[in-house]
């Protein structure tokens, strides 16, 4: 059984930064894509970013690519999201996710492994 388990959420001021990690359980963990999505109240999930199995390809939505960075580390079976110049409407439960295969993907029927979220929250 996968287990992923989110941490480095929290307040932070707009403009400010924060690193989130994504710890997997499992011996398999580079043999997958991984991602993050998000989900503000009253609003749908969203997709985040994406990074193959190898951390050479990635995919960001469009209204992140610049200021969010995601990464991988096969060896600690962690996958991280770098955000930075945070804004309000980037509040939201940001989850990360394991691939059913080993390539990056947007959509989230791609992906079969949920992890129960991590809080962050940007004020102004």
């Amino acid at each position: 059984q996968v287990q992923l388990v989110e941490s480095g959420g929290g307040l932070v001021q707009a403009g400010g930064s924060l690193r989130l990690s994504c710890q997997a359980s499992g011996r398999t963990f580079s043999d997958y894509a991984m991602a993050w999505f998000r989900q503000a109240p009253g609003k749908e999930r969203e997709f985040v970013a994406a990074i193959s199995w190898s951390g050479r390809a990635t995919a960001y939505a469009d209204s992140m690519k610049g200021r969010f960075a995601i990464s991988r580390d096969n060896a600690k079976n962690t996958v991280y999201l770098q955000v930075n110049s945070l804004k309000p409407e980037d509040t939201a439960v940001y989850y990360c996710a394991r691939g059913r295969t080993a390539a990056a993907s947007s959509d989230h029927v791609e992906y079969s492994y949920w992890g129960h979220g991590t809080q962050v929250t940007v004020s102004t």
